[in-house]
């Protein structure tokens, strides 16, 4: 069962956590199960507080969504080992209805490949020089269906030029040399020839021999088998170890967490049929061939808290979006098939899902029902923010009544976790940071939610000396730090860059590149759209 991630955005704050672990726990608990919530960056202080306190480990972290070998519907044929016959290889071939094979060590991992092309050079080979070196008795039986008729077998290996001696045959007469394998019938006369001579072996096709000449056998191996003489010489030269005709050098082969990008670019330049696949500890795992590549399967996602393609994670392009859960304008992301979206004009995507949790008649438990619940009160400020409705206190407290919490005991822990000292300013500005295209213009706007913005404008010149660091290093117009603070229901502005249209868009006189601005609290509901106004 294929993996449906759910991720919030980049750079993710509690809101984008939660919600992300609070839906995939709802679709899985309905039946689903295959549903994994995701991040794409590092866990802030608030949220791992929040996450500390009702028990629950961070989501997976993923880089990308990129399409990988593992994503593609690859062949998994047998692997054989490279001591096994080429008359097994050629069945597995045929049965399976494939032209080349992983051939693997002892300890599964890739010594080489059979083809079917290896598989006929080598027999073309063998009507110019009919002769074999160093065949396995053991493969010998196995390949005729064949026993050894002679108790005083000595050899492990059978080698010499092959001749198949029928009285209608001329080659009859040239084995004369004990360097030989005798292919024959029931021909006393032949067999005893062969016997005097004490050549390497004897295979006698649907035919006994007479015990007295049995006792002149000496170091000669005799074999009876069903198989006639014509098969019996065809797979004779096919009971070889496959290790003897196999490509083991020069090979191409990929792994499961490679890039399609990247094995495309490597396929067009070369020439094999199939590559063999690898895992984790170099063992063969399957065969990719070009056609594989042709309508890769995707990895598929559903996105929450967000719905900009550059705040989504990387490779979104190359990944099949199932949903999207937001309460956020609408941006730039385009699908390919129509895709269940669910965007409501709420402070915070957990009061989506918990309504969902109810619509479903399911009650989240205790736990997620408190975490649920600080992420409401994480995203809302505490109820202050112009994005809050009267929803999402509603849902708080309900949800905080099912985890017997209080959402001022909330409020409280994750608000004084985003200044301590010990923080330095690049991290307490990558923790909330967005970056948004909006009319041509790129900016990133990062907001801080504090009960002592004070503490944090002492450090006022290390915010500004990095902001401009981001800013050149980034390409971006501007960049802007929002300090907002709880108490005073206001935010501390800070920005450089495009700095006169900021001002004009905020009211900000004379020359500062820091204002207190009263009553704004959302990123989203107040500072994207002025600027948006005042661009578009």
């Amino acid at each position: 069962m294929d993996t449906i991630y759910i991720t919030g955005h980049r750079n993710p704050d509690t809101d984008s956590i939660v919600s992300a672990m609070a839906y995939a726990a709802l679709k899985n608990a309905l039946g689903a199960r295959q549903y994994q919530a995701a991040r794409l960056g590092q866990i802030s202080d608030e949220t791992q507080i929040v996450l500390d306190r009702f028990g629950f480990q961070p989501p997976r972290l993923i880089e990308n969504v990129r399409t990988q070998v593992r994503d593609l519907e690859y062949d998994t044929p047998p692997t054989l080992s490279s001591a096994a016959t080429i008359s097994r290889g050629w069945n597995a071939m045929h049965a399976g209805e494939i032209s080349v094979l992983p051939v693997a060590n002892d300890d599964g991992t890739l010594y080489g490949t059979l083809s079917a092309g290896d598989v006929a050079s080598y027999d073309v080979t063998t009507v110019r020089n009919p002769k074999v070196e160093g065949i396995p008795v053991y493969n010998l039986l196995s390949v005729l269906e064949g026993k050894i008729l002679n108790d005083n077998e000595v050899r492990d290996m059978i080698s010499g030029e092959v001749t198949i001696a029928l009285p209608s045959s001329r080659e009859s007469l040239l084995f004369s040399s004990p360097d030989s394998i005798v292919i024959c019938g029931d021909q006393p006369d032949m067999l005893c020839r062969a016997l005097d001579l004490q050549v390497n072996c004897v295979i006698l096709c649907q035919a006994e021999a007479d015990p007295e000449l049995l006792s002149r056998a000496g170091n000669t191996c005799v074999i009876s088998t069903p198989i006639d003489a014509y098969q019996a010489m065809r797979l004779l030269f096919h009971a070889l170890p496959i290790s003897r005709v196999c490509k083991h050098e020069n090979l191409v082969c990929f792994h499961l967490d490679d890039y399609i990008d990247d094995v495309q670019n490597t396929v067009l330049e070369s020439r094999f049929r199939a590559y063999p696949i690898l895992d984790e500890e170099e063992r063969v795992v399957g065969m990719l061939s070009r056609f594989h590549l042709l309508r890769p399967r995707r990895k598929r996602v559903v996105l929450v808290d967000h719905n900009e393609k550059s705040q989504s994670v990387v490779g979104l392009d190359q990944a099949e979006i199932l949903e999207i859960i937001d309460h956020h304008r609408l941006a730039d992301i385009e699908t390919k098939n129509p895709i269940h979206v669910r965007n409501e004009a709420v402070g915070s995507t957990n009061t989506i899902v918990a309504e969902m949790y109810q619509e479903k008649g399911l009650l989240p438990t205790a736990n997620m029902a408190g975490l649920m619940a600080a992420a409401i009160v994480s995203d809302t400020v505490m109820f202050k923010s112009p994005t809050c409705t009267q929803r999402d206190i509603d849902i708080a407290n309900r949800l905080a009544r099912i985890a017997n919490v209080k959402l001022e005991d909330l409020g409280q822990a994750i608000f004084s976790a985003s200044c301590g000292d010990d923080k330095t300013a690049d991290a307490m500005l990558k923790t909330d940071y967005k970056e948004f295209h909006i009319a041509g213009h790129n900016l990133a706007v990062s907001q801080i939610t504090t009960m002592d913005s004070a503490r944090l404008l002492e450090r006022k010149e290390e915010f500004l000396k990095i902001m401009a660091a981001t800013r050149q290093k980034r390409g971006l117009q501007s960049v802007v730090l929002m300090i907002t603070d709880v108490l005073l229901e206001g935010t501390q502005l800070l920005f450089v860059g495009d700095e006169d249209t900021i001002r004009q868009a905020f009211g900000v006189k004379g020359e500062e590149d820091c204002a207190f601005l009263p009553k704004i609290m959302s990123r989203k509901k107040q500072v994207i759209p002025m600027l948006s106004a005042l661009w578009g």
